[in-house]
């Protein structure tokens, strides 16, 4: 059995290029794992490792690795920076315990930093802080741990002080042992020297040694009495503090260094060791019922306890679908079976993997608090819970925004809609923030997600990874049709000319019906004017016309019809004559009753820093956005806002640009409400002029 005490499941996660994967490569040639660093400006990082990754300098999905420090065994997932792709962050967040953010030197606390802060916060995560780049021109230790109290409203606990600056950046003084760790210039993480605490830096030193033991010693009431005593506390004494005050969040120890030149990341690695949880001190995953409320059963980190592990990720390669876990509880031995509570169904793990990027050591056995992947899972996606099928149990799942954007693609090639299909199948398991969805109307295949970034990323994915290539359309609004007023109206349908004729004569009201009603019908002949075996016949030719509306042709909403009476004729009356009679009265009253053009109006979710609000809302303002709340924080200001989804498009990128990056937004359908009259009419005559250029 491993000693759960030397476990550290850790994230790392950060802005876009403050230096995660590098530091994530730093991290693996201290440990032994890797032996040449890989370079993410020149596409070699062990832990990017899509063609599209490597291309683009960024992250796009978490990647895994185990590694060794100090006896301690750590699991490192390093996550993707850029907004399209926080669906990643907040996935690994769920199933780690620990983690480091990073932040650069000069630029800062960034947009994408508070995000995956937020999501840290939300899942109770202990963090450290690493701000990387001290070699960059600009960049400044004090500033940013000026801004992680502004901004992040966090209370960052200085660890450590940088030995000079930007190009004279050699090392940094452990605060705790009073000791200067000085790099040479050789660029190996290895060629350091211990030495006393430059002369110039005595004060400074003493004075943050100093705040750093106050700060520490609020954790334990006895240190506090002994340290306001005047007694010297041990350096064991004052690790004890700063860890339990990690553990609970009530500050971060901060380190600093540069990844890129080698210097300081050893620090760093002692500090998850020292002060982050191992996962038996992580608060426990509470169990849920079917309908998602919590039972007040909790999974404890215990390899005596029946199997409990979460899926967090699933990822189709070569070798076929790796699903990564989380376990939580018990043993999970290749061979066994496993419940899906999800789907009710077994399985049986076939290969156990221990994951390294993209290359993987078979493994037999895994236990409580290990991050794992198996091979081949059939009906397994993200958030699901895997247990022993004796003891059934469902773990809290993840709850994944929903998508801001949506194009229609189509492929270029004839005969490749079964190959997308398939293709796009398997992406959607990988990603819960991406859906595909027919669209009814026009039977195009839509494709949404969270920025045109992560949609431009699948694209290209469809492309090289399934071969498939796709013409990508411009999002399409679905509108829809409805009646402002309440005719009554008469219609005969009269066909006899010699043989058997057709004859049906209806008299009947249409009025605008409640919001969300749909169709209704009802009927108030007396008397055998209309056959009662003949009503049916009118309310299906009322209710196959209503598909179409008069004005642009979309689907016509919440209308009622009364059959109010009518005539029939013994011989030459039909209930396909009733029926047509029924389809021409719609295209006859219809445009006498008010028609209008409704659009769909979205629930609209803004976060702003406080700063930018003003520009925002004006912004809202203008795309025809009513405001319905606004909230403050110390993180900045929620915007709630209705806002017809015809004037969203292209809305994220005009976000970022007004918030310098920082606003955030999400946005689901609320309700149909009528287009402006200036609208409608714009709305009319593109649709005519597409359906003129179809015929032609």
């Amino acid at each position: 059995m491993k000693d759960l005490t030397r476990y550290r499941n850790i994230g790392i996660f950060a802005h876009v290029d403050a230096g995660k994967t590098t530091t994530t490569e730093r991290i693996l040639k201290l440990t032994g794992k890797v032996h040449k660093i890989g370079e993410v400006h020149e596409g070699e990082a062990t832990t990017d490792f899509m063609d599209q990754e490597r291309e683009r300098g960024i992250t796009i999905q978490s990647a895994a690795t185990s590694c060794f420090w100090n006896d301690h065994q750590l699991n490192i997932i390093d996550t993707p920076g850029h907004v399209d792709f926080t669906i990643e962050v907040y996935r690994s967040l769920k199933v780690l315990d620990g983690g480091v953010g990073v932040f650069c030197g000069s630029g800062g606390v960034e947009p994408q930093s508070e995000t995956n802060w937020r999501y840290a916060n939300d899942s109770k995560v202990a963090r450290i802080i690493y701000v990387n780049k001290l070699d960059r021109t600009g960049a400044n230790f004090y500033n940013v741990v000026d801004q992680v109290k502004e901004i992040l409203a966090a209370e960052p606990l200085v660890m450590v002080l940088p030995i000079g600056i930007e190009n004279d950046f050699v090392g940094l003084v452990d605060l705790l042992t009073r000791k200067a760790w000085v790099w040479d210039d050789s660029g190996d993480p290895m060629n350091y020297e211990l030495k006393d605490v430059p002369e110039d830096m005595v004060d400074d030193v003493e004075t943050y040694r100093e705040q750093l033991i106050e700060t520490a010693v609020e954790q334990d009431d006895d240190l506090m009495e002994k340290y306001l005593e005047g007694e010297e506390l041990s350096i064991e004494e004052i690790k004890a503090c700063i860890r339990k005050g990690t553990r609970e969040l009530a500050f971060f120890p901060t380190y600093c260094g540069s990844s890129f030149k080698n210097k300081g990341v050893q620090l760093v690695l002692d500090a998850v060791v020292d002060y982050l949880p191992n996962p038996t001190e992580v608060e426990p995953q509470p169990e849920v019922d079917p309908e998602g409320n919590e039972t007040g059963v909790l999974a404890y980190v215990d390899p005596e306890k029946p199997l409990r592990a979460l899926a967090f990720k699933i990822m189709d390669d070569r070798f076929g679908a790796l699903t990564f876990i989380r376990i939580y509880s018990g043993i999970l031995n290749k061979g066994e079976t496993i419940l899906n509570t999800a789907t009710g169904k077994t399985e049986r793990v076939g290969r156990l993997v221990e994951m390294h990027a993209d290359s993987r050591e078979e493994i037999s056995t895994a236990q409580a608090g290990d991050i794992v992947a198996i091979v081949g899972l059939k009906n397994v996606q993200t958030g699901h819970t895997l247990c022993d099928p004796k003891y059934p149990a469902t773990l809290e799942p993840m709850v994944f925004p929903d998508p801001v954007i949506s194009i229609a693609i189509a492929p270029k090639k004839k005969g490749g809609s079964e190959k997308m299909g398939l293709a796009l199948s398997k992406m959607v398991q990988e990603d819960p923030s991406f859906y595909v969805e027919t669209d009814q109307d026009s039977g195009e295949t839509i494709i949404k997600g969270m920025g045109e970034l992560h949609l431009d990323i699948k694209v290209d994915i469809l492309k090289r990874t399934h071969g498939v290539e796709v013409e990508v359309g411009k999002p399409q609004v679905a509108y829809r049709e409805s009646i402002t007023k309440k005719i009554q109206d008469t219609y005969t349908h009269k066909k006899q000319s010699g043989g058997s004729g057709q004859f049906g004569r209806i008299d009947y009201t249409v009025e605008p019906g409640e919001a969300g009603s749909g169709f209704q019908f009802e009927s108030k002949v007396t008397g055998g004017n209309v056959p009662r075996e003949f009503w049916p016949a009118v309310q299906k030719g009322f209710e196959n016309s209503i598909d179409k509306g008069v004005l642009a042709g979309f689907p016509c909403v919440d209308l009622k019809f009364t059959l109010n009476d009518g005539a029939f004729h013994p011989v030459d009356s039909s209930a396909i004559a009733f029926e047509i009679a029924a389809k021409a009265g719609y295209r006859q009253s219809i445009p006498k009753a008010g028609p209008q053009l409704l659009e769909p109006i979205m629930n609209v979710d803004v976060f702003t820093p406080e700063d930018h609000m003003g520009d925002v809302i004006g912004d809202l303002n203008r795309r025809r956005g009513m405001i319905k709340s606004q909230t403050t924080n110390p993180m900045g200001v929620r915007i709630k806002a209705d806002a017809p989804l015809s004037e969203m498009f292209g809305y994220i990128g005009d976000l970022r640009t007004m918030t310098s990056g920082r606003g955030q937004f999400s946005m689901e359908f609320s309700h149909y409400a009528p287009c402006p009259k200036n609208v409608a009419e714009e709305v009319i005559k593109e649709t005519k002029e597409r359906e003129a250029a179809l015929a032609k």
